[in-house]
């Protein structure tokens, strides 16, 4: 049986850093395509990079992205310090830019959007998610939102972002104490990966995934290592 085809976004961040050990790691995972602007700085017969200095460039041949299983868009910017129409831009509009070509090529394609715990909320980032994720829905029959809260790295994955670098010196001693007294509100970023390479791979019924679902689909025997 073929193994899965994936493209991935925004690998060089620390989600995507994830999503993609992951995928190098699972004999299941037969390719991936990195897209982003910077490079994984990662060699391996699996992987392929396609490097985009401005990511609002979509200028790839429809060809080239047809034949994936799944799409996983691991790009995302913090609200903080950052308008409503900026925020927009980099959040909701840069990911249909590349989700509207990727359905035309792979309509079956499954599409996991990584989003974040309290998306749908009154707050003005929760509302432009929660309206990516409802076009992302309407564009995919198998569009799962990741909607993730705390990750702990295992991997020696690191956020590009200064601010989440700091926030992780700070309070990345005290994770195992958060996991230990609030289980649901931490994952690590082996578990994140193997979970979306499962809901890609098995497609559950519910197509919002909040963190004890990750969780449980990360833990469940028969995955790859």
């Amino acid at each position: 049986m073929p193994g899965m085809r994936i493209i991935l976004f925004g690998a060089s961040g620390m989600v995507g850093q994830a999503a993609l050990g992951a995928c190098l790691r699972d004999d299941g995972v037969e390719t991936v395509l990195s897209i982003g602007r910077s490079s994984t700085g990662k060699t391996h017969p699996k992987l392929r990079e396609v490097l985009r200095r401005d990511l609002f460039d979509v200028s790839v041949p429809e060809a080239e992205l047809r034949g994936y299983d799944a799409c996983f868009f691991c790009l995302g910017v913090s609200s903080a310090g950052m308008g409503e129409a900026e925020y927009t831009r980099l959040t909701h509009d840069l990911t249909l830019a590349w989700a509207q070509p990727l359905a035309r090529a792979n309509p079956q394609m499954a599409f996991l959007y990584v989003s974040g715990a309290g998306t749908g909320g009154k707050s003005m980032w929760a509302q432009v998610k929660g309206r990516t994720e409802a076009e992302l829905q309407a564009l995919f029959p198998a569009a799962y939102m990741i909607r993730l809260a705390m990750l702990r790295p295992v991997h020696g994955e690191v956020s590009k972002t200064r601010w989440t670098r700091i926030a992780y010196a700070v309070f990345g001693p005290i994770a195992p104490l958060v996991e230990a007294v609030a289980p649901s509100m931490v994952i690590s970023t082996d578990e994140l990966g193997r979970a979306m390479i499962r809901a890609a791979r098995e497609r559950p019924p519910n197509h919002v995934l909040e963190m004890k679902d990750l969780q449980a689909l990360a833990r469940e025997p028969g995955h790859a290592s």
